[in-house]
């Protein structure tokens, strides 16, 4: 998938979860406002950052089933907060017109389903997160870290 599909993918996740105050939003809106919270500045998301802002933040067992294929576990809008930051969530939630609770809430929705298709076995976004922390063995000694064991 590229950068619009996502940013669609993780807009209509917004749209449709179960708060009343997201339903209305047009999902261009929720893609512009998706792409200046999760984009590099250049145009492309940022997939090596997000993931080591999630491990860093002791959520690595949460990121890494979103990485790949399998299950994506959900996360906490509190998390969600923690690792973006409440200044990125508050501009988020005033970029579409939202509280801070149900920005948080939007973005714990849409966050794993945009990581897990952006990751996908094989993905050209896959190898390119893999070159983004050393190859294999960059990301092995970053998931060690993530576990306890670098």
């Amino acid at each position: 998938m590229n950068l619009d599909d996502l940013l669609q993918l993780g807009a209509s996740m917004i749209q449709n979860n179960s708060d009343d105050a997201t339903t209305g939003l047009d999902t261009d809106t929720i893609s512009s406002a998706l792409s200046n919270i999760l984009g590099s500045g250049n145009g492309e998301l940022d997939l090596a950052g997000l993931v080591e802002r999630f491990a860093g933040g002791g959520l690595g067992d949460l990121v890494q089933s979103w990485l790949g294929e399998g299950e994506n576990t959900p996360v906490d809008p509190e998390a969600v907060e923690s690792v973006l930051g409440s200044e990125k969530v508050q501009a988020f939630a005033q970029e579409l017109g939202l509280s801070t609770e149900s920005a948080k809430q939007a973005l714990a929705d849409a966050l794993p389903a945009v990581v897990d298709k952006a990751t996908p076995a094989g993905s050209d976004m896959l190898s390119n997160l893999l070159d983004q922390v050393g190859g294999v063995e960059g990301a092995l000694g970053m998931l060690g870290k993530m576990f306890g064991r670098g």
